[in-house]
């Protein structure tokens, strides 16, 4: 994965924003605005290509993570994802554990609370509401961070936006979603806007990925209990680790490293607004893998949430050039 050792001069918010699906590569975007341009349609469009590609992976990864769940459980699914690609980048990345501040070490742990969190707190979602729908609640966290963190007007109304579309997915109480499942991923939310804080602070801390693997480690360890209890010798099945191996491939290493590609030609504003149509995949994958289709009015709801984020992060990147011309 790429240095992230050269600062650069976009909006703190859409480099978090650029760090939500790839950790630790948002700070070294700096030049990537004006390779694509000059190279033609092409090569214009394959950043682009590449992540979305990367957002299928996470997403059909998490419907595949929902049909294990019987098998494995919601916790046991956890422990598979996070374990295979703990020892995916440990291989690739080979971090060094000397050298580092008690500082280093506490960031790192920080780090690995809040992916565990995230994860397992999407999974027990995931397994009560339908997959579109708990990303678009997810999404919200990120969102809020990148509202707060621009401190403009105009963002009150993509908090608006995305309100609406909240209280169009619940139907108006939630009830019909699950208001259990509903909370996880609010919850799950919350642990994303944490962890683009921390992914952040841990790549200005670690080389490469370095950070990330060490943090992937810590995320294993804490839900290792975790999915014994509620899983024990069911974590040792052949076709279950299998399937656990297929849901850390395509919902972590995969996408990783395909949006990586992309960030080395891509400005961080626009992967921020592709990676604002995360909701819409997902139900895409819930609808072909898991059968669950949406209403009207859920459709709708994911418009709003995809909107907003996408109008929150145009909004900052014209605040950021504003700043920089005066």
């Amino acid at each position: 994965m790429n240095d992230q050792r050269s600062a650069t001069g976009a909006a703190a918010a859409v480099e978090r924003a650029a760090a939500v699906a790839v950790p630790e590569a948002a700070p070294a975007l700096g030049d990537a605005a004006g390779r694509a341009g000059s190279k033609g349609l092409g090569a214009a469009l394959a950043p682009v290509a590449l992540v979305v590609a990367g957002g299928l992976s996470v997403q059909f990864g998490s419907a595949v993570a929902v049909l294990l769940m019987p098998r494995a459980g919601v916790l046991g699914v956890v422990t598979l994802r996070l374990a295979v690609a703990a020892v995916v980048l440990l291989v690739v990345c080979r971090p060094k554990v000397r050298g580092h501040s008690r500082a280093d070490w506490g960031t790192v742990l920080a780090f690995g609370l809040a992916m565990g969190g995230m994860n397992t707190l999407f999974y027990q979602a995931a397994d009560r509401i339908p997959l579109g729908a708990a990303v678009t609640l997810e999404v919200l966290g990120p969102l809020a961070l990148s509202v707060f963190a621009s401190r403009r007007l105009v963002n009150v109304v993509w908090a608006g936006l995305a309100l609406g579309g909240v209280v169009l997915l619940g139907g108006g109480g939630f009830d019909r979603l699950d208001p259990v499942g509903a909370a996880y991923a609010l919850g799950a939310g919350a642990m994303w806007a944490t962890y683009i804080v921390f992914s952040a602070r841990t790549g200005r801390r670690f080389p490469q990925a370095d950070g990330l693997a060490l943090a992937m480690v810590v995320a294993a360890l804490l839900s290792l209990p975790l999915g014994i209890m509620e899983s024990g010798s069911k974590l040792l099945v052949p076709s279950t680790v299998g399937l656990g191996a297929a849901v850390a491939l395509l919902s972590s290493v995969l996408p990783y490293t395909l949006e990586l590609m992309a960030l080395r030609r891509l400005p961080a504003p626009t992967f921020a607004i592709l990676m604002s149509l995360e909701p819409a995949i997902a139900a895409t994958a819930g609808f072909l893998i898991l059968d669950q289709a949406l209403t009207t009015t859920d459709a709708l709801a994911i418009a709003l949430v995809i909107g907003a984020s996408m109008g929150a992060v145009r909004s900052q990147v014209r605040g950021v050039k504003s700043r920089n011309h005066t």
